[in-house]
């Protein structure tokens, strides 16, 4: 570390004229950058600079060590200015992770009006039902439905929404409820259990053996839609849902799921990671609003 900080100095004393102009530039005493020189020379074992008490010039082997100094200084500077433009607008690449129901209503449009906004972001999605660990897979973001039991990520809350027990109006007309079959993702598990509550507070339990189990919301909903069974749907799908799918029980909800964004950043939150939270928070909100 104190070579190339030695390399760096003797660039500034080359270009100020003199060390004192060196020490003026770098607010540094002249006795340090006297130390930064005499200690390079001291190893280098060549004399880099001939000075008089009145000028200075660069040796054979000084005028060559200084051109990789200063293209040394060049590399830092510009090292040193693209880090700090992350701080000025979004850019790079950003990986984010979150459920498949959650990524094609939520994360997709959000990142899309991001990209139009801030053209050099580089967001890499990746839809999954199961929770991937942030460190091993190189992830920035998850948007996740409850709470983290991982103390060393950073959570945030970023909203709410309902899951609603439906299915496809052929089967559900008529029909008894506890005899329909249940879709379920494989996160349900096999043995399924609904807690619903009235507008009045009162509660009623909704047990069930799953019949069919996938490891895709998408392709739960696809065998709901096609009367294969009955199955919850986030409320938010909804809307673009009610002319085929209706609710198993119309006066009775479950209970609220809290969405959270989590990240492996501590307090210093990349600029790319902060506004794809806060826009993947406000599309939560802007869809709840319109169900």
């Amino acid at each position: 570390m104190n070579r190339f900080r030695q390399m760096a100095v003797f660039a500034h004393i080359v270009e100020s004229g003199s060390i004192t102009g060196a020490a003026d530039s770098l607010e540094l005493s002249k006795s340090v950058i006297s130390q930064h020189l005499k200690a390079l020379e001291t190893e280098l074992d060549v004399v880099l600079l001939k000075r008089t008490t009145r000028r200075q010039s660069l040796t054979s082997a000084g005028e060559q060590f200084y051109q990789q100094c200063k293209a040394l200084n060049q590399i830092a500077s510009d090292a040193w200015f693209e880090v700090e433009q992350t701080k000025l607008a979004p850019q790079g690449r950003v990986r984010i992770t979150a459920p498949n129901a959650l990524m094609e209503t939520l994360v997709t449009p959000a990142i899309s009006g991001l990209l139009k906004q801030y053209p050099l972001l580089e967001p890499e999605l990746i839809s999954h039902d199961q929770h991937l660990d942030l460190l091993s897979e190189d992830i920035d973001l998850a948007i996740r439905v409850g709470q983290s039991e991982q103390s060393m990520l950073m959570q945030k809350r970023i909203g709410s929404f309902r899951d609603v027990l439906v299915g496809s109006k052929s089967i559900i007309e008529n029909a008894d409820i506890d005899t329909l079959p249940y879709v379920a993702n494989t996160w349900q598990g096999k043995n399924i259990v609904h807690q619903f509550e009235s507008n009045a507070h009162q509660f009623k339990q909704y047990t069930a053996k799953a019949h069919c189990v996938t490891n895709s919301f998408h392709t739960c909903l696809a065998l709901i839609q096609s009367g294969c069974g009955i199955g919850i749907v986030p409320d938010f799908h909804l809307p673009k849902l009610k002319a085929e799918l209706v609710e198993v029980f119309k006066n009775r909800k479950l209970a609220i799921n809290t969405v959270f964004a989590l990240h492996p950043f501590g307090s210093k939150v990349p600029l790319n990671v902060k506004v794809c939270t806060e826009a993947i928070r406000k599309q939560l909100v802007m869809t709840k609003a319109i169900f």
